[in-house]
């Protein structure tokens, strides 16, 4: 066997578990699957499956013969996290607005059970105000801490523990703070794949572009006029579904920029890793 034999051996074996790979983080990622990435910094199996990829993207020798299986597979790699990072980031907005929320009722349940403790002017209609926000057993405590006389008494040290507890729930947020850490450790892996993976991807033509070039060769192997050549690039330009540039655009202004930008603004618990590499560019 010759050597370039070997050489186009080796390369099918490389593409075929250059797809496996991409599989696996495909399932990695998946909200669905069993088995999810848990933190991005831990996980070398997972970096070392996108490195894996990316390598073959940028060190593949004839870029305009690359192999059209591996570009979809890797583009819709790069188009499934771009969409659950975007899923993700509404998530967390859903999130922060829930966590507001709790934090306007438990000043609102604070103020009217300071009202009921003492027994202030119209401490039963401030009840009836909030009883739409509240569970019933927690409209009935308040009840029962105004009409309890004596303060010691074990109904009255339980009715306001209960109530409390409860405005402390509300306070801290903790559900809300352990979602935000689990949806923001999946964003971590989803934008290491929307810079690291896109960015090689680019450097590969799409298959649609090759498609353009014959489509051009046979206008002119019918030997229309200069005129006619030049109407039927403008139609062709003019209704072309140009998918590839909105994806990057999407990668470039939403994903892996803005998106992570706006997250870091608001005050959770997210801290970008240190191993989360630059965008370069794009």
């Amino acid at each position: 066997m010759s050597k370039s034999g070997i050489v186009n051996v080796r390369m099918v074996i490389t593409e075929e578990k250059i797809l496996s790979n991409i599989d696996k983080v495909q399932k990695l990622i998946n909200p669905n699957s069993k088995k999810q990435i848990v933190q991005l910094e831990d996980d070398a199996y997972f970096k070392d499956l996108i490195e894996s990829i990316k390598t073959y993207l940028i060190e593949y020798p004839k870029k305009k013969n690359f192999p059209i299986s591996v570009y979809k597979a890797a583009y819709g790699l790069v188009e499934y996290a771009t969409n659950q990072f975007e899923e993700n980031t509404k998530k967390i907005e859903e999130l922060i607005r829930q966590r507001e929320k709790n934090i306007s009722l438990a000043a609102s349940l604070k103020s009217v059970l300071e009202a009921v403790e003492t027994k202030a002017e119209g401490w039963k209609d401030s009840i009836k105000e909030i009883s739409n926000d509240f569970s019933e057993d927690i409209i009935e405590t308040l009840g029962v801490i105004g009409r309890t006389k004596s303060n010691t008494s074990e109904n009255y040290k339980d009715a306001l523990k209960l109530i409390n507890a409860r405005i402390g729930n509300l306070e801290t947020n903790l559900h809300i703070e352990i979602d935000m850490e689990r949806i923001e450790d999946r964003s971590k892996a989803l934008s290491y794949i929307g810079i690291e993976v896109a960015d090689a991807l680019k450097l590969i033509p799409a298959p649609e572009e090759k498609a353009e070039t014959v489509v051009e060769e046979k206008v002119e192997e019918v030997k229309e006029t200069p005129a006619e050549v030049e109407e039927n690039k403008k139609y062709i330009e003019e209704t072309r579904v140009d998918v590839k540039p909105s994806l990057w655009q999407r990668i470039k202004n939403s994903k892996v920029v803005r998106a992570i930008k706006y997250i870091m603004k608001i005050k959770v618990v997210i801290e970008m890793p240190n191993s989360l590499p630059e965008g370069r560019g794009e």
